[in-house]
């Protein structure tokens, strides 16, 4: 009889750990999606808020999309604008909702403002670049405090969320050598771009990126010429463009300069693919 009721046991202990069910965690893009699933395997269920094709500058979650939110275990933020619009409305209606904000222990840098304007120039410039995925360096970050949050909410799977973190993060800085090594006889270069995007890229591989527009704010004729200028005098002949945004002030630009549009996509959700697709575009651009 002993023996009868330990297998039973046994049998509940085993049906119970299989059908736990995993972790549902909402994330703002596409890219974080790939972070958390490569971390909590199957031991999580993730949701996306901006969908493919749209622009986290301008998307607003649907009612439906807060309502499954606010029951999920976890919102993991990181700091893109439509996230500011309504964090304290959800906090102050759903108090007991768990955040983690993936900005934490981030070096942040400020978003150049539209028209290409340098550095020390005088101009005021935008705010925050919210795009800290795009260095590679800073997702090793972001993936240290993500296991723990991870481990936090599920310790009986502490070890597998461990080992994930540790293959990840491996894989991130084979990623960043490869990059490093592609974009080496360019350092210093400038690439233009329509959304300025890439900035943390830009910055961790020795780059430079030249914007048209900054937070919806396309440059006026007088900028519009300096940067035809620019482009001129540095040989440049590809403005990176992407989806979410607009083309025609950037297919202009390119006109002008005899240069052509390469749509990139720093939303996408294959990350280290899609970096060095990216990679590979902007090293590809130099005469």
């Amino acid at each position: 009889m002993r023996f009868i009721l330990r297998g039973v046991l046994l049998w509940l202990l085993f049906t119970a750990t299989v059908s736990a069910e995993p972790l549902s965690i909402y994330v703002s893009i596409l890219p974080q999606k790939f972070f958390v699933e490569r971390l909590g395997g199957e031991h999580v269920h993730v949701a996306v808020l901006v969908e493919p094709g749209q622009s986290p500058e301008t998307f607003e979650p649907l009612p439906r999309q807060m309502a499954v939110l606010s029951q999920s275990a976890l919102f993991y933020r990181i700091g893109v604008p439509f996230e500011d619009a309504w964090i304290d409305t959800l906090q102050r209606t759903h108090p007991g909702i768990a955040l983690l904000d993936a900005r934490q222990g981030v070096r942040l840098r400020e978003m150049e403002p539209a028209g290409g304007h340098p550095h020390g120039s005088g101009h005021r410039h935008e705010g925050v670049d919210p795009h800290i995925w795009l260095d590679p360096a800073n997702v090793r970050v972001m993936i240290g405090y993500l296991r723990d949050r991870l481990i936090a909410l599920d310790p009986a799977h502490a070890a597998d969320y461990r080992e994930n973190h540790a293959r990840f993060y491996q894989e991130l800085v084979a990623l960043e050598q490869e990059i490093r090594e592609l974009l080496r006889p360019l350092h210093g270069r400038p690439f233009m771009v329509f959304h300025p995007s890439w900035g943390y890229f830009a910055d961790a591989f020795g780059l430079r990126q030249l914007a048209i527009e900054s937070e919806g704010k396309e440059p006026g004729a007088r900028n519009l010429m300096r940067l035809i200028d620019q482009a001129r005098a540095q040989q440049i002949k590809v403005i990176f463009i992407q989806q979410q945004f607009g083309q025609r002030q950037a297919a202009a630009l390119a006109d002008a300069i005899g240069g052509r549009l390469v749509a990139l996509d720093p939303l996408a959700e294959s990350y280290i693919e899609n970096m060095r697709t990216i990679a590979r575009a902007i090293g590809g651009a130099y005469p």
